[in-house]
């Protein structure tokens, strides 16, 4: 079936609003983001904002495959013609300017990537990566061999409504400089910790 509309927004804050929020935080994560993507690799990208940044970081590589369910990702890259940007199947929400639903699970499954970026609403050392999103696309865990988490240091010791993941599950977390040293020691613990200048 085609692309739907719906409307519901629930308690998630407009995509423009999370955009400009700790906007020169999340500039440097997704410029280290991207650091790790090489020429001629894919790399699957959710829909929230960190990972919207590093997707126009992203434009400057040559022979990517981007595979997303993010609209504003697929408008960032539609213009790089060294990107080959796929777009999953879904109902569109206008909330988040993505797709959501079975047609977004059933298209992560057959992917296979080298790197899925994804972001969080919360980090919490209790409860792990959480998220604001009913519909969070937990099948996108499983559509790349490197899971990375871009997060910025606001969200860290946090939590929130849904969960996502076990910290354990990201093989690399993405952060910047104001995170406090005794959450970056309690997170480098745990897993991987990349923190961007």
């Amino acid at each position: 079936i085609g692309a739907l509309i719906e409307h519901w927004h629930g308690m998630e804050i407009g995509f423009s609003e999370r955009l400009e929020k700790m906007a020169p935080a999340k500039k440097t994560i997704g410029k280290a983001a991207v650091s790790l993507v090489h020429d001629g690799e894919s790399v699957v990208f959710d829909s929230g904002t960190t990972t919207l940044y590093a997707a126009r970081e992203l434009r400057f590589h040559r022979n990517v495959v981007v595979v997303t369910f993010s609209l504003a990702v697929l408008e960032e890259l539609a213009s790089a013609e060294e990107i080959r940007v796929e777009l999953t199947g879904g109902v569109y929400r206008s909330s988040s300017h993505d797709l959501i639903g079975h047609g977004v699970a059933d298209s992560l499954k057959s992917i296979y990537a080298d790197h899925v970026m994804f972001g969080a609403t919360a980090v919490s050392f209790n409860r792990g990566v959480m998220v604001e999103d009913p519909d969070a696309q937990r099948e996108m865990l499983q559509a790349g061999k490197q899971k990375v988490l871009l997060v910025d240091s606001s969200k860290i010791g946090m939590e929130a409504t849904y969960r996502l993941c076990d910290i354990e599950d990201c093989d690399l977390i993405v952060t910047d400089r104001m995170l406090p040293s005794a959450h970056l020691d309690r997170l480098r613990k745990i897993t991987q910790v990349h923190v961007a200048d």
